[in-house]
């Protein structure tokens, strides 16, 4: 799938992603099954976007962001950094490659080291690349805290003297501290109060005004996902079922699962009638996912066809992407 427009480069891209994880038991740990965590998985993502990636827990989003950065090794498929299959590097073509793709952890806090001050977390990554004199770090790092809301005293103190937002805030200059250009968004602020996830979004928004950077931008919060997303994909148990731009999907959104998920968002008309879709069921187990397509055993208008045959990932209007039979 190629969804390259005349003007716009794809920044990343991603081609038949495949990532199961072995399942072993027994006492010489044979393999006996395979979690089909992401299963045969494309798309791309264009320079100074923000693309957000939506779905339940279990459904590959973390999966997907991690394996692009190869924190953990694809099964099969391609991954594409300006044109360059990041899957076949390795040494210090891998090590360049990964200084312009960055993560934001879900866990701020899990991710720092709790000895270490914080400037010197924020300057790990400047002295693994080598990058400028010591004094040239140090002064890179109290920039970039003071990009994100922290200040320079700051540098001195260690994780457990912050609170939630102000770990996120650390965790986003840790990430922006070598200035790459694609950084993927972790269900950043999954964890922090409505206030503090304004402002974190807010400083995202900004930075990527300030440095032209493109986000992948993975959330349960369909509100968030509105507010800072350009284009949104659709992922279910391994698969992405829809993918077009914010606008086209909140107003007209076609596979049955995305037209849950949209049912689901609170309206803020107190007067306001909804039609609420409620799934029936539990969402399969990807130890051994259903025939067809995936969403059929709780899709309220499946088909004999849904049960039998894959949908293909085609795209039914310019730019917007659904895999459903019944979509015509």
């Amino acid at each position: 799938m190629n969804e390259t427009q005349a003007g716009v480069q794809n920044i990343v891209e991603v081609e038949n992603l495949v990532k199961y994880f072995p399942v072993r038991a027994g006492l010489l740990q044979r393999v006996v099954n395979q979690v089909k965590a992401v299963d045969q998985v494309s798309f791309s993502v264009k320079k100074g976007e923000t693309l957000g990636m939506v779905g339940e827990s279990g459904c590959g989003k973390t999966t997907i962001g991690r394996s692009m950065l190869r924190l953990v090794e694809p099964t099969s498929g391609e991954i594409r950094y300006e044109g360059k299959n990041i899957l076949q590097l390795k040494g210090r073509d891998l090590k360049e490659v990964r200084r312009h793709m960055q993560i934001i952890f879900q866990d701020p806090y899990a991710s720092l080291d709790p000895r270490v001050p914080i400037g010197e977390s924020v300057m790990e990554g400047l002295h693994i690349h080598n990058i400028g004199s010591r004094q040239e770090r140090y002064d890179l790092m109290i920039d970039t805290l003071k990009k994100v809301g922290l200040e320079s005293y700051h540098a001195r103190r260690y994780p457990h003297e912050f609170s939630g937002g102000q770990r996120q805030r650390i965790g986003i200059a840790r990430a922006l501290a070598l200035r790459p250009n694609f950084i993927i968004c972790d269900e950043p602020v999954s964890a922090l109060d409505v206030s503090i996830q304004s402002q974190v979004l807010n400083i995202l928004k900004d930075l990527q005004a300030e440095f032209g950077l493109t986000y992948l931008f993975i959330a349960h919060n369909l509100s968030v996902v509105e507010h800072i997303s350009d284009r949104v994909a659709v992922m279910y148990l391994g698969k992405m079922v829809e993918l077009t731009d914010r606008t086209e999907l909140f107003n007209n959104p076609l596979h049955p699962y995305t037209q849950a998920l949209m049912s689901a968002i609170p309206s803020t008309n107190p007067k306001a009638k909804k039609q609420r879709t409620i799934l029936k069921g539990d969402v399969p187990s990807p130890l051994n996912p259903p025939t067809g397509c995936r969403f059929h055993p709780r899709c309220p208008i499946a088909e004999e066809i849904c049960s039998q045959q894959e949908p293909e990932f085609r795209e039914h209007n310019p730019g917007h992407f659904v895999a459903c039979w019944l979509v015509k």
